[in-house]
């Protein structure tokens, strides 16, 4: 684990270079094509999802959610990424909504300057904002 300054400017600069953005979601998106067909599908998807433990705690602790509203849920997460509706997410599909979510992520965290701590996670875009914006200084 590893502690970060940021804020929002610093993933929204982040986003904006396109380079270092789509090298860095692509490389995530490798990561998360585990049969390698060049998509994602929706097993793939959850498999990344349910690894972050994202939806079954609440301030890091354990909450109960049913299989079903679990079901539900990355059924949505899955759907706004196949914007195509083809069942399968490609990697177009994946980078524009992970940009999205950085830029809501940028918008929440604002103008002010936010210690965090990052989880060591080589495909962190998080860490990779950040990353980029010590390589300025």
């Amino acid at each position: 684990m590893g502690v970060v300054i940021i804020d929002g400017t610093t993933v929204r600069d982040f986003v904006n270079d396109a380079d270092a953005f789509a090298k860095s979601v692509d490389e995530q998106f490798v990561a998360l094509d585990l049969n390698n067909d060049g998509v994602l599908s929706r097993s793939e998807l959850r498999t990344a999802f349910e690894s972050m433990r994202l939806i079954e705690t609440h301030f890091g602790i354990d909450v109960t959610t049913t299989p079903e509203q679990l079901a539900t849920l990355y059924d949505s997460i899955f759907d706004k990424f196949d914007g195509d509706r083809s069942g399968t997410v490609d990697r177009d599909e994946f980078r524009e909504e992970m940009k999205r979510i950085m830029l809501a992520i940028a918008d929440g965290l604002g103008s002010f300057p936010i210690q965090m701590v990052l989880e060591d996670d080589p495909n962190s875009l998080l860490q990779k904002a950040a990353d980029l914006e010590a390589s300025k200084t």
